[in-house]
């Protein structure tokens, strides 16, 4: 039985094409543009970039407390009730 699609390749990832080089690039120059020209600007709104990254930190940070392992701990609390584990 011949499977058709086994030897496909995978695309090549976005951040390794030539766009991605292109807006990284783009993205530097604009960053350095902007620090350059309107440096007073950009330190006065640094203190609610601070307070908008707290939040974004807790949104997408908090994912590594333990969440996976549930199911690791209640066999272990159950081998717990029970006695040893052997």
């Amino acid at each position: 039985m011949e499977h058709p699609h086994e030897n496909h390749e995978t695309p090549p990832s976005f951040w390794r094409s030539r766009f991605a080089i292109g807006y990284l690039v783009i993205g530097a120059v604009a960053a350095y543009y902007l620090l350059t020209e309107h440096l007073a600007h950009v330190v006065g709104v640094l203190p609610y970039l601070i307070l908008l990254a707290c939040p974004l930190m807790h949104i997408f940070m908090h994912g590594g407390h333990g969440h996976g392992s549930h199911g690791h701990q209640h066999s272990q609390n159950k081998n717990d009730k029970n006695g040893s584990p052997s």
